[in-house]
Formats: C-alpha cells, structure tokens, sequence
C-alpha cells in the first residue's frame, strides 16, 4: 500500500488528511516534528511527503533541502501545504525542490486528486525514461544519464533539482521542438487541472542560471513568447 507521511503541527489538519487520504487508498502516517520527521524518512522513506513549512524546531523548508541533499530520498515526492501564501514563499518552495505547493484553506479533494497524480507520474517516470535508447541522451557538451539520474556539462556533473532535471530531460529529448508552458505542467508536475505557469518559469530560470552561459542572455532554452520553451543546443 501506498505510504504517505503528513508533517503539520496542527492537529486538526493531520486528522483531516489522515481520514481523507485513508479514504483514498492510502496508508497514512502523521508527525508534528520536522527533526523527527527528517529521521523517519531517511530510515523509512515514504512514497510522498506531505510538509508544512511552519514546524517547531526544525521548518518545512530545511527538512526539504535535507531530503533534496540525501541520494535516498532525492527524487521523494513533496507537496508543501502551508499558510504562507506570498508569491516568494512559493517560489523559495519551489526552487528547493517541492514538487508542489498548497497554501490554506485548501480544498480537500483537490489536494487528493495532487497526490494521485504526482504519484502516478512519479510511478511511471521509470517506464517513461525506456522510450530513451540507451538511457543516454547527448545533445552538444550536454550527457544525461537518465538511468542514473545525472546531467553533465562538459563533462561536469550538474547539480539540478528533480524537476530541473526533467525539465532538462523533456527539452533535450526533442531538441527544436516548443514545448507549452500547460504541457510541461502536466507531463512534469501532472497537474490535469488549471495549474500556475509561474511554476514553469521559476523552473526555467533557475535551470538557465545551471547550464547557460549568460542566465539573461540564454542561447540554449529559448522562451517562446506566449507560448513556452524549446532547446536549441
């Protein structure tokens, strides 16, 4: 059974996701404690973490990085659910590596159907990968070793973000071609509703700050006006 692990220190909240997702199929194990939670995961990953950001002791956001940082649990599924609600939070949680972000009040249901589908697509982006020849990708000084997970540049490995590197994935697996801003949302993040695009774009920036010469200058992703991204290396 698929294992969830909620980390909020509002009791009320962890009884709702608790009963709601245990409705849903799902085994579902609460904490109140980042430090603890930190620990459990790294002795017994779950298949996606559900984080608050405003925890005692140690915050949502460091157990995160924490996790981003350890091999075992770098491409763990996290959705942050808090009530910070400003645009910087957000992007912050991104950038380190959440695959989503809710904020509160949120609506149940939606928050189910989020998990479901980051799941599905976490599930899948093994079988994904096959259509791949030789799991290795080679486009210019880049190598992407999608087996193993890693992106090189000239020959150095890249510290990229799980959704950076699938982003790096998606684009160079087709070079040329445009991408939408929709269909990165819903092939990378699987959202199968109306998702933000800023998310996208946070992305992109951060990945261009990674690989290209001149960040505001970039040669390799280049953005479509209205429309999305494409590689062009």
């Amino acid at each position: 059974m698929t294992k969830i692990l909620v980390v909020d220190d509002e009791q009320r909240i962890c009884e709702l996701l608790k009963f709601n997702l245990e409705k849903a199929g799902f085994k579902v194990v609460c904490l109140n404690d980042g430090a603890e939670a930190l620990k459990l995961i790294k002795e017994k990953p779950p298949d996606l973490l559900i984080l608050d950001l405003m925890l005692p002791g140690m915050d949502g956001l460091a157990v995160c990085r924490n996790i981003r940082q350890y091999e075992k649990t770098r491409l763990l599924p996290v959705i942050i659910l808090t009530a910070r609600a400003e645009e910087i939070d957000r992007v912050v949680g991104l950038e380190i590596g959440a695959d989503d972000y809710l904020t509160k009040p949120f609506s149940v249901r939606e928050l189910v159907a989020r998990v479901k589908t980051i799941l599905r697509r976490s599930q899948n982006s093994q079988v994904a990968q096959d259509v791949i020849d030789t799991n290795v990708i080679i486009r210019g000084d880049f190598k992407i070793i999608t087996e193993c997970y890693e992106a090189y540049l000239n020959e150095k490995l890249l510290d990229l973000t799980p959704k950076e590197y699938q982003l790096l994935v998606q684009l160079t697996t087709n070079p040329g071609k445009v991408y939408t801003r929709e269909f990165l949302l819903e092939n990378i993040w699987g959202y199968e509703f109306a998702g933000d695009s800023r998310t996208v774009d946070v992305h992109i920036r951060h990945l261009r700050q990674k690989i290209e010469k001149h960040s505001d200058q970039p040669e390799l992703i280049e953005t479509i006006r209205g429309i999305g991204y494409r590689f062009r290396g």
